[in-house]
């Protein structure tokens, strides 16, 4: 869709997503706005971190749970983690990284080192902006090289390696042996990673894609990288962190300020054909239908959310100050369901304390079990 060169006015079918375009952003903003000055935000925000991270793993064909993931990420787990709820819990705890730092953090040098685990995958800078590195200038091969200029940056390693001399000299004359240099760490396993899988120019491809829509409208560059993240692949075993990032380019574009949109829980309400169409326009137009089913089912949350908080706050007008129900509804609104233990540990309280803190506030016994009971909002 975007030309090497940089023009994407020509390229964009803007008479097909014209009009799909203008929804997903005035959806996104909207429920923007409602979080902004909304008293469960937190709470919906911890909520979605939940939901998003499963969503990841069934966009990659895994099965995980909303409860088991709760429970997991709660350190209650009542069976054996699976490998996709570890990888799920992973997510969870990558979009709370996000989430917890500045807008400009997730996208910058510090941010992808961290993320990506590794501190190769970092694109060139560009333009001098933040987070990103600076590439040493090219020389003309028939250009002289000035030898007569003293370079500082060479005297000054000079200067060290003269004083790391005269230390192991000093070592050695004591007979004390000088200590061995790190080694170099190992190769990747092959039978694992791709030998022929450029990680760090796969990333800088999908970076180079990032700077040419950085005069696009937010949602339109999200389409835009979703679909370049899924045709470059710059990671071998992190395929859902493209779309983290794709969610943190609208924080950092100040699209959503209130939350962090979960761009999955969208996707899995596209079909896959429309995700994988051969045709990218078709594409584009399904990563901003599912822009705007990500928004759409936010507002439906948030309102269902709000409307539980008063429904249990008029439990409590009667109570004392020191009541612990108003720390539970806060705790019962950021998690999909709660169990006694979790309330324990929160509350610190005991069991029967948590048991009938649940009784007085209603809540919906969602296991049908008579053991690892588990309870959630209406």
């Amino acid at each position: 869709m975007i030309s090497r060169d940089g023009d994407t006015a020509g390229t964009i079918p803007w008479a097909e997503i014209a009009g799909p375009l203008a929804a997903a952003e005035d959806a996104v903003a909207r429920l923007d706005e409602r979080l902004a000055r909304s008293p469960v935000r937190q709470g919906f925000v911890e909520r979605f971190h939940f939901h998003d991270a499963a969503a990841a793993l069934w966009l990659e064909g895994e099965l995980v749970h909303v409860e088991d993931l709760v429970l997991h990420d709660a350190h209650m787990d009542i069976r054996t983690p699976t490998h996709e709820l570890t990888r799920a819990h992973t997510v969870l705890r990558t979009r709370r990284l996000i989430f917890s730092n500045t807008p400009d953090w997730a996208l910058g040098r510090e941010g992808v080192r961290q993320l990506t685990e590794r501190g190769g995958v970092v694109a060139p800078a560009k333009n001098g902006r933040e987070g990103e590195g600076t590439s040493a200038p090219e020389l003309d091969p028939g250009e002289p090289i000035e030898a007569d200029e003293p370079d500082p940056l060479a005297e000054e390693f000079a200067a060290i390696d003269a004083v790391l001399a005269r230390s192991s000299a000093v070592l050695e004359s004591v007979g004390i042996e000088h200590p061995p240099r790190p080694e170099p760490a190992p190769a990747r396993d092959p039978l694992i990673y791709d030998p022929d899988w450029d990680e760090p120019a796969r990333f800088e491809d999908w970076r180079a894609t990032l700077d040419r829509t950085a005069g696009l409208p937010p949602v339109l560059a999200t389409a835009i990288l979703c679909d370049a993240w899924e045709e470059v692949s710059p990671l071998q075993h992190q395929s859902w962190l493209g779309a983290l990032l794709v969610e943190a380019m609208l924080r950092q574009r100040r699209k959503t300020t209130a939350h962090l949109l979960a761009l999955n829980t969208g996707l899995r309400v596209v079909a896959r054909e429309r995700r994988r169409h051969r045709d990218r326009t078709k594409r584009l137009l399904a990563v901003l239908d599912a822009v705007s089913e990500a928004a759409a089912l936010g507002l439906k949350e948030h309102d269902r959310l709000a409307m539980a908080r008063e429904q249990m706050l008029r439990r409590t007008r009667d109570r004392r100050g020191h009541s612990r129900l108003p720390r539970l509804i806060d705790f019962v609104l950021s998690r999909p369901l709660v169990s006694s233990a979790m309330i324990e540990k929160e509350l610190k309280v005991t069991t029967r304390g948590a048991l009938n803190l649940i009784g007085e506030l209603g809540l919906r016994e969602i296991t049908g079990r008579g053991r690892y009971r588990a309870w959630g909002i209406v």
